[in-house]
């Protein structure tokens, strides 16, 4: 049985049960400490479900959970000792608790070491906003009522309500859950991390293949076996896979190309170098170049757009 969870996610106003919030970014992770109920029961496999209290952001599968140590700051009434504040935004006192109902300028605030988790989930995120309002969300968990910011849900359910919105696909619902895992070891023991692939990457891939040949764009002819398909765009902030919005790299080159350090100059076609790779001849023979491959206008269009994001500012 696949299990969901239910998270809050309110970005820069994120502040919950007395405390200054958490960096998420709702489409690659979700961050959360050993104040918060439930913070040890999410797990590597689960669906994790994002919303702002209003409507639901969107959706994805738990990757891996970072955790850490970290002091943090916790704020609480003077009165009652409680954490369950709010600030009020015209009201004054600015503070009120929800528990005894006391209102004040200031809450009260200690330091407290704590578990700090972080989970990764970007690589199937799927963007919902809207398709399910906050009422609608809340019928789906375990505990309708319940106030908590993290709350287990009935994926079921999810599942079932999703699809009712004639927005979505069975078979984009099946590929969240439908994953393997297999143990990865690292200093000092054991993790467990997903062996995933994005919704619709093998059918992407497909096509680039068919369409490229087994050819690096960059590096040339090279065994499928160690090509990868490349988006020349942001696929965690689209989701999509878009028509020659791709070129099939060498693993190693692709890594270098999403982080900027390959580029093409769109004035020349021609390949631009990180300076830093100048210590390494492979790289740095690449740099005044051409692309192996004939580009095509929508391939000109991306690239520049990839250009003006990591070589414009130079």
């Amino acid at each position: 049985m696949t299990t969901a969870w239910l998270v809050l996610a309110l970005g820069d106003n994120r502040e919950h049960g007395g405390n200054d919030g958490y960096d998420d970014d709702p489409a690659e992770h979700y961050s959360w400490d050993s104040t918060v109920q439930n913070h040890a029961r999410l797990a590597v496999g689960d669906v994790i479900v994002l919303w702002d209290r209003r409507e639901l952001i969107g959706l994805s599968v738990i990757e891996a959970i970072d955790t850490g140590a970290a002091e943090k700051t916790v704020y609480f009434c003077p009165q009652c000792q409680k954490a369950d504040i709010k600030r009020r935004l015209t009201q004054k006192p600015a503070y009120r608790c929800g528990q005894c109902g006391s209102t004040f300028d200031a809450p009260g605030s200690k330091n407290r070491s704590v578990t700090t988790y972080r989970s990764r989930h970007g690589q199937v995120w799927m963007d919902a906003r809207g398709l399910l309002s906050g009422p609608e969300l809340r019928a789906l968990c375990d505990s309708p009522k319940s106030q908590l910011s993290m709350r287990p849900a009935r994926w079921e359910k999810l599942r079932d309500a999703l699809l009712a919105t004639e927005q979505t696909q069975a078979e984009a619902l099946d590929a969240l859950t439908d994953r393997q895992y297999k143990p990865v070891p690292i200093a000092g023991g054991h993790r467990f991390a997903q062996v995933r692939t994005r919704v619709g990457q093998e059918a992407f891939r497909a096509a680039l293949l068919q369409e490229q040949g087994e050819q690096c764009a960059i590096s040339g002819p090279a065994p499928a076996d160690v090509l990868e398909a490349a988006h020349l765009y942001s696929y965690a902030e689209s989701g999509e896979h878009h028509d020659f919005g791709g070129l099939l790299l060498r693993r190693d080159l692709h890594r270098l190309f999403d982080r900027g350090r390959i580029a093409v100059d769109p004035e020349t076609d021609l390949m631009n170098t990180d300076p830093d790779l100048d210590a390494y001849p492979a790289y740095a023979e690449l740099h005044g170049k051409p692309l192996a491959l004939a580009l095509r206008p929508e391939h000109r269009v991306w690239l520049t757009a990839h250009w003006n994001t990591h070589r414009a500012s130079d």
